[in-house]
């Protein structure tokens, strides 16, 4: 009997309960991408290091270097003398060491001068090195080829066997184009990783590209260091951060982006908030939707008490609406939460790399539906106490 009142009443309110559904739908759409994309955020960028633990270059802010050097976003904050990297390469503590130059792009993507030792020496993640997909291979540092990563050969059309010409600096004009033309001899496959969007050259390709200043044709803009153990890291970077004074140890590079998004932390407590107050919002919608049409159904409602409902009944049947709305507007807030990840996830992995999954659980996922339906179910208590109180005889005295 509830239900058939419930359905009759949802049917006859339609409109309102279509808006107040969507503005239940936006609240938990909203909580739920804040959450989720937030803790998958902070996840992924404090988890992706590039197979390093640390980045040595000219002084300067460590977070800069890191975002420069493994993520491919930022300028680059100098040059360091090749001298520099011969130096840490030798050290004890350090078990690789691969010098990176950067300035140019192709069409946006940044070119990043390297060694093949990046590709063949070191891990991406543990257990996993790059590789090429079947028919290409790594390039020669004595040619002018190239090897794009998978994200960016997708983007930019790029196979096995193009040519491309560069463009100077990180950001594309087409009147900053390179005399040289290089060949693409190998595309990466899919690391979910930064390294997706660069393409990658010979180190001495992009010191020595045209227009470049011959001066400084030897200097690379940073050093990507593997570490033989922690207590390699605290010598570094006692003798270059704390003792020196020309460069800079940015380690561990994980802590250093988990300061990032401690810093950055405000912000998402104020997305936070928004979202929660569209949720009280959205509730305030369901108590004004019903509590509105009580007068409406004052009569409904003295018919059924005379034809044998209990006040009980007429109190559970209005509860049981509004959680109805509630739980129809969190289903549909699975809808607006997936356009909202998905669309701030491919934003996310155009602009560094890192790559956002939809379809990893979050507690969140349980919480806030559950949350939503609650006070759903509260919030259509005052209506349901108002019907409660309906008086049979007052309101049975037909309306002339």
């Amino acid at each position: 009997m509830i239900l058939k009142m419930v359905f009759k009443s949802l049917r006859q309110h339609l409109l309102s309960t279509t808006i107040t559904s969507f503005s239940i739908a936006l609240a938990g759409g909203l909580i739920l991408s804040v959450w989720v994309i937030k803790d998958q955020s902070n996840a992924a960028f404090t988890g992706v290091n590039a197979g390093f633990d640390a980045v040595l270059g000219a002084r300067s802010s460590k977070l800069q270097l890191v975002l420069n050097s493994i993520f491919h976003v930022e300028a680059s904050p100098g040059n360091l003398a090749l001298e520099d990297y011969e130096d840490i390469k030798k050290h004890p503590g350090v078990e690789h060491a691969i010098p990176i130059a950067v300035g140019d792009n192709f069409k946006g993507f940044r070119l990043v001068g390297t060694l093949p030792e990046l590709f063949t020496d070191t891990e991406y993640s543990e257990g996993k090195k790059y590789a090429t997909l079947p028919g290409g291979r790594w390039m020669d540092t004595s040619r002018r080829e190239a090897v794009v990563g998978g994200f960016a050969a997708t983007q930019l059309g790029l196979k096995v066997g193009d040519t491309f010409h560069p463009y100077h600096g990180l950001l594309f004009d087409e009147e900053k184009q390179h005399a040289e033309t290089y060949v693409v001899v190998g595309v990466m496959e899919l690391t979910n990783t930064p390294a997706d969007r660069v393409i990658w050259i010979p180190l001495a390709g992009l010191q020595k590209m045209s227009g470049h200043d011959p001066k400084t044709a030897n200097d690379i803009s940073a050093v990507l260091v593997k570490l033989r153990n922690p207590q390699a890291g605290f010598r570094l970077d006692l003798m270059y951060n704390k003792q020196g004074d020309r460069l800079t140890l940015a380690w561990p590079i994980d802590q250093i982006m988990a300061q990032l998004f401690s810093k950055i932390g405000w912000f998402d407590r104020v997305l936070e908030m928004i979202a929660y107050l569209v949720a009280v919002v959205a509730a305030g919608s369901v108590l004004a939707g019903i509590y509105n049409s009580m007068n409406e159904r004052k009569r409904d409602i003295a018919i059924l008490r005379a034809l044998g409902a209990g006040r009980r009944v007429i109190f559970g049947s209005v509860v049981l609406e509004s959680t109805a709305i509630s739980i129809i507007g969190m289903i549909m807030a699975f809808g607006v939460y997936a356009i909202i990840f998905s669309t701030a996830a491919a934003v996310i992995r155009v602009q560094t790399g890192v790559v956002l999954t939809l379809g990893t659980w979050h507690p969140a996922l349980l919480w806030t539906p559950l949350g939503m339906i609650l006070l759903g179910a509260i919030t259509g208590c005052v209506p349901a106490i108002k019907a409660y109180r309906t008086h049979v005889a007052e309101n049975l005295i037909p309306v002339s």
